[in-house]
């Protein structure tokens, strides 16, 4: 019986998270929908400070799908294990990858691609490894936690490299690095879901009939995370205005995670009794996300597909050949004989620069 039970929730579960992750997924499209809806009308833009958003009925939908995402997400961890569903989170990356080549005709080169992959891959990795969390039962022993010297200087750092992200080098940089907005979204991400996690203690303590809402630590807890969901709200909006969605959701996601998980980890002590082979994990999982964001960002601009492959090779073996293209092949098509000359012209001038012939200048 007990199985039975076991296995059903691991099914409800299961549901939740992948359809948390569409949610999620899907609401990018819907707001960045909405945000060029506005754009075409003349409304000033998210990018620049703007929020005409709010009077925009697809930027709300898009709102609506990622708040049912995140709670279908808060719900999966009560039926399946968090090993299951922090991963799966992953999966509203390729939903949006795919939902906006459809819907916003955005595409992703080859080397977006891989990125992607090796970001999904990367995260699930270093979740898969990293350790599970103390138990925290009351708001007192919630305050204990978030009163430790660790998690105050994390959190001070937090809040300063955030006002300068902000203040200093959004004005400057916002409109042309991809990562200024993003980061300012991720690293307050991290302390928004610590404080949901002791919201979540109150809600159990407040059904358990316990004076919650006498305790100040609730009410801290409450208002600094409105302040940190509209600081969210407002520079993902940004990064979503600027950039192209496929590109920002899998960043967004991969150092929102990194920051959540560090900002567990120095809250719960969670790294005290790695093993070794976690600790190898996560490392590796870490620096795979950084090779995934680096096949993002570098080469977005590069037209790369699976299709231009073979052309590639036969351009290098050519070229390794002495020449791309034979007299022979060139003087058995007239229509293309003269580009061939110029491409062998060229190829030989090449050669002889390589040989430091001056007869080619």
């Amino acid at each position: 019986m007990s199985q039975t039970r076991g296995r059903y929730d691991f099914c409800i579960g299961l549901v939740l998270a992948m359809s948390s992750s569409t949610f999620i997924g899907g609401s990018f499209i819907l707001k960045k929908k909405g945000l060029l809806r506005l754009a075409r009308k003349g409304s000033m833009r998210a990018g620049q400070g703007g929020h005409a958003y709010l009077k925009e009925w697809l930027w709300w939908a898009g709102l609506l799908s990622m708040g049912a995402g995140e709670v279908a997400n808060f719900a999966a961890y009560a039926f399946a294990p968090a090993t299951l569903v922090t991963p799966l989170g992953a999966l509203s990356v390729l939903v949006s990858a795919i939902l906006s080549s459809f819907f916003l005709n955005e595409k992703l080169n080859l080397h977006g691609k891989i990125g992607c992959l090796l970001s999904i891959l990367g995260s699930t990795v270093m979740v898969i490894h990293a350790p599970q969390e103390e138990e925290v039962e009351t708001l007192n022993e919630m305050s204990h936690k978030l009163g430790d010297p660790g998690f105050v200087v994390f959190a001070t750092l937090v809040v300063i490299v955030s006002l300068i992200l902000i203040f200093v080098v959004g004005p400057r940089h916002g409109q042309t690095n991809i990562l200024v907005y993003i980061t300012i979204c991720s690293v307050i991400g991290a302390l928004s879901v610590s404080c949901v996690k002791g919201l979540g203690i109150a809600i159990k303590e407040l059904f358990a009939g316990k004076p919650v809402l006498k305790h100040p630590l609730s009410w801290i807890l409450l208002l600094s995370l409105i302040v940190c969901v509209s600081t969210q709200i407002n520079y993902l909006n940004r990064a979503l205005d600027i950039f192209n969605t496929s590109i920002v959701t899998p960043i967004y996601y991969v150092i929102f995670t990194t920051s959540v998980l560090t900002c567990s980890a120095i809250l719960f002590k969670e790294w005290q009794h790695m093993e070794a082979d976690d600790i190898i994990g996560t490392f590796s999982g870490f620096l795979t996300i950084i090779v995934g964001i680096f096949l993002l960002h570098a080469f977005k601009d590069v037209n790369f597909t699976l299709a231009n492959l073979p052309l590639s090779l036969r351009k290098d073996d050519r070229a390794a050949n002495g020449t791309l293209l034979s007299t022979y092949d060139c003087f058995n098509h007239d229509e293309e004989s003269s580009a061939c000359l110029g491409e062998i012209q060229s190829t030989e001038s090449l050669s002889a620069r390589r040989n430091g012939s001056l007869s080619a200048f």
